[in-house]
């Protein structure tokens, strides 16, 4: 029986090259893609694939982001995030997020086949440029210690409200977008300032870029 794949990257190359690869396969159909995770996530509830390869960097809501509204939604589909960042952190919040793979770009190519066969089996894939233990102990550190970055302050909610804050959504574009009120964008806006002690919007704009919220452009 065929894997039903859907691809989200806001790279129009990215999700080309990666639909020939897994089509290519035999046993792999690729049932749809998205230029961002807002996108993605609608899509992917009306599609319900088997498996999600999903960039982090994309406008309107990062990978993370859509990985954790997925995993609430549809807790069977499995997601393997494709990135660049290669940092403990970022591998971490994917984890965390609900993803079950994590695979570097530069190394990204039949390494994509192997993650989406692994992960619909039921097991974790890492990158092979990826050390598995370091990242275990990593992740077990977090656990036991319970320690926070400026993100952890954040909700999901929060972060989402943040991202598109940082790429120059008015209050009212925000609030069409996630079904709310401008003035309940304002708050979540004065509440991201406390949370973070940030004093204006180019500071959290440098803030969701430095934290890879948002694709720097």
């Amino acid at each position: 029986m065929s894997t039903k794949v859907f691809i989200a990257d806001d790279h129009t190359i990215v999700r080309d090259g990666l639909r020939a690869i897994l089509e290519a396969q035999g046993d792999i159909t690729v049932v749809g893609d998205a230029a961002n995770g807002r996108e993605a996530v609608d899509k992917v509830k009306k599609l319900k694939p088997d498996v999600v390869i999903m960039d982090i960097a994309m406008p309107e809501l990062n990978g993370i982001g859509a990985t954790y509204q997925i995993h609430q939604i549809f807790p069977s589909v499995e997601v393997v995030i494709l990135s660049i960042f290669s940092t403990t952190e970022h591998i971490f919040r994917a984890f965390d997020a609900g993803a079950r793979g994590y695979l570097l770009k530069e190394s990204a190519g039949i390494e994509v086949v192997n993650a989406i066969r692994a992960v619909h089996a039921g097991r974790r894939y890492l990158s092979q440029k990826i050390d598995e233990i370091l990242v275990d102990d990593y992740i077990q550190l977090r656990k036991v210690t319970e320690s926070k970055t400026p993100l952890d302050l954040l909700s999901p909610r929060e972060r989402e409200v943040l991202q598109l804050v940082a790429e120059g959504k008015t209050s009212r574009e925000i609030a069409n977008l996630l079904y709310l009120s401008p003035k309940t964008v304002e708050t979540y806006r004065s509440r991201l300032m406390q949370k973070l002690d940030l004093k204006d919007i180019p500071d959290l704009v440098k803030f969701a870029i430095q934290h890879g919220l948002t694709p720097l452009k």
